[in-house]
């Protein structure tokens, strides 16, 4: 391991970042702000919601917003690299393992999902207005999904960036992502589902069931929740099996 490689491909990676700050905050905080000010304030104020209906939806629109900010930061970029601008290949030159250019692709992201997910906080709760009831009683727990948030969708975006072509960019979104954000309990507790007794239990292989309801107990403790030993330990499991299944298809297109 080349710590100071890795530093510097992670500076390049953030300089970029930086640069793009203002176009990738308004691609990632766009729609949770009008999600959370249409469900979370307009519906609630005209009574067609319950107001604690705040407290289901804002820890979900946070993981969702942190989800998307790291699969995007970490997948579109390989996508291209590999692809199209075939900038990669500068990257792999560098003197630094294979893998450990893969995983400076992850942490990139994890810092990516991280941000979006602190800067969407107050702006979704400004955009609820009163009647939130967030707290941050148990920061540890809180501490804890951030990581395993980030690590999933840093994760995550290294193994869809290494499986997918450029022409089903479009397939990822709509068959993979829109479903797992739709099914993910985002917008309602897992709870919920018990009319639905096989939808409830067909869920539980969606990893954002555990990232939304693990967000929701660290938030929202009121809220019905998985429990969050059963969270932690599933969202454990989940991040460190797409973590390896990345690695081995970066590493098997990079030598390809």
């Amino acid at each position: 391991m080349n710590w100071k490689t890795f530093y510097a491909l992670l500076s390049r990676d953030g300089h970029v970042a930086r640069r793009n700050l203002v176009f990738t905050l308004v691609q990632n905080l766009l729609q949770p702000l009008l999600l959370t000010f249409v469900f979370g304030r307009i519906l609630t104020a005209g009574g067609m919601m319950q107001t604690g209906f705040k407290n289901i939806l804002l820890p979900g629109i946070i993981t969702i917003c942190m989800v998307m900010s790291g699969v995007w930061a970490v997948a579109m970029p390989l996508i291209s690299e590999f692809q199209f601008t075939k900038e990669i290949e500068d990257r792999l030159l560098a003197p630094i393992e294979i893998r450990w250019v893969a995983v400076e692709k992850v942490v990139a992201g994890m810092i990516q999902a991280l941000v979006a997910g602190l800067v969407v906080i107050p702006s979704a709760w400004l955009a609820m207005g009163s009647g939130v009831e967030i707290n941050l009683d148990q920061p540890l727990a809180f501490a804890a999904m951030c990581f395993l948030v980030a690590l999933f969708a840093g994760a995550g975006g290294l193994a869809l960036g290494c499986s997918i072509g450029q022409t089903q960019v479009g397939l990822m979104f709509s068959l993979v992502l829109a479903p797992m954000i739709m099914f993910g309990c985002a917008y309602y507790p897992w709870s919920f589902l018990k009319s639905f007794p096989g939808l409830q239990y067909a869920v539980l292989i969606n990893p954002l069931v555990y990232a939304n309801e693990g967000m929701r107990g660290a938030l929202s403790p009121k809220v019905p929740h998985i429990d969050m030993i059963i969270v932690i330990a599933a969202l454990a499991a989940i991040d460190v099996f797409l973590l390896v299944v990345g690695l081995q298809r970066f590493h098997k297109k990079a030598i390809g």
